[in-house]
C-alpha cells in the first residue's frame, strides 16, 4: 500500500470507528463505494501503455451491518459494481472484465467498519463465480474465487464475442454492423472493417477485440480521441448499451453473445 494511502487508512480507523460506536451509526452505501474506489486506486498496476486496476471486490461487513441491507443486497452489489466501472472509466483505468462486488458477513469486522479485498480476475473466473451479488459467507474455493488467494492470470488474445453495433453517422442516418469473430477495426480509411463517414475520425481510429469472452475497445492514438458514455477512454471493456463515440459518429453495442 502506498505511504499516503496507509496514512489515510490509519486516520480513518482512528476516528471513524470510535465515533460510530458512540453514535450507533450505520454503514451507508456511499461509504462502501468510497472504500471500493480507494481499493481500486491502491491496487493499480501501471504498465507501459495503461494502468490496470482490480475488478473483483469482496466487501467484508459486520453481520449486523450486512443485515441492514437485507432487502436491497442484490441491487446494492450491482449498483456498487456499476459505480466502480464508472470510476475506472473516468480515471482512464484498464479492466480485465466488468467489476464484480460481493458483500460478505464477517464477524471479525467491527460494527460500522468496512474492509475491502480487491483482486484482479479474468472473465473466465468471473463466469465461474455463481450465486447472488451478496453472499452470507466467503467462498471456500481456492484460486481466483478465493478472496484470500493471490490472483494470477494471463490475457491471451481470443476471438471477439458475436455482437451488433448500431452506427449513427454525423448526418443522423443509422446502420448496423456485425462484429465478426476476429474483432473490428474502425476508421475513415477504406481498409477498416467499419468505415466512418466522418472527417473527425482518424484513418485508423480504434478497434474492438475479444479478450476472454469480453469486448474491449482500444483507441489507436486517434487525433480527436474516443469516448464511452461521455467519458474519454483509451481502453475499456464494453457492455450492451454502451455508447462509443469516435469523432461525431456514435456506435451503440446492442447485442453481445458467445463467439461461434
Amino acid at each position: 500500500m502506498p505511504p499516503l494511502a496507509a496514512i489515510e487508512r490509519f486516520f480513518e480507523r482512528l476516528f471513524e470507528r470510535p465515533s460510530a460506536r458512540l453514535f450507533r451509526t450505520h454503514v451507508q452505501p456511499v461509504q462502501i463505494q468510497r472504500r471500493i474506489e480507494r481499493a481500486m486506486e491502491t491496487g493499480r498496476r501501471p504498465s507501459a501503455d495503461r494502468t490496470l486496476v482490480p475488478n473483483r471486490f469482496i466487501v467484508h461487513l459486520h453481520p449486523d451491518d450486512l443485515a441492514g441491507f437485507a432487502d436491497m443486497a442484490d441491487g446494492l452489489a450491482s449498483g456498487l459494481a456499476d459505480e466502480a466501472l464508472s470510476f475506472a472509466r473516468a480515471h482512464h483505468y484498464a479492466l480485465t472484465d466488468r467489476p464484480r462486488v460481493d458483500l460478505v458477513a464477517d464477524p471479525t469486522v467491527l460494527r460500522a467498519d468496512i474492509r475491502v479485498d480487491a483482486r484482479l480476475t479474468s472473465a473466465q473466473a468471473a463466469e465461474r463465480a455463481s450465486g447472488s451479488g451478496a453472499s452470507s459467507e466467503p467462498s471456500d474455493r481456492g484460486g481466483l474465487d478465493d478472496p484470500t488467494a493471490t490472483a494470477v492470470f494471463t490475457l491471451p488474445h481470443s476471438r471477439a464475442p458475436r455482437a451488433v453495433l448500431r452506427v449513427i453517422d454525423p448526418d443522423g442516418r443509422t446502420r448496423e454492423h456485425v462484429i465478426e469473430a476476429g474483432g473490428l477495426t474502425i476508421g475513415r480509411g477504406e481498409d477498416n472493417d467499419l468505415v466512418a463517414r466522418d472527417l473527425r475520425v482518424s484513418r485508423h481510429h480504434g478497434r474492438i477485440v475479444g479478450r476472454r469472452g469480453t469486448l474491449v475497445y482500444l483507441d489507436r492514438g486517434s487525433t480527436n480521441g474516443s469516448k464511452v458514455n461521455g467519458e474519454p477512454v483509451t481502453e475499456v471493456v464494453l457492455g450492451v448499451g454502451d455508447r462509443l463515440e469516435v469523432g461525431d459518429t456514435a456506435l451503440i453495442l446492442e447485442v453481445a453473445g458467445a463467439p461461434d
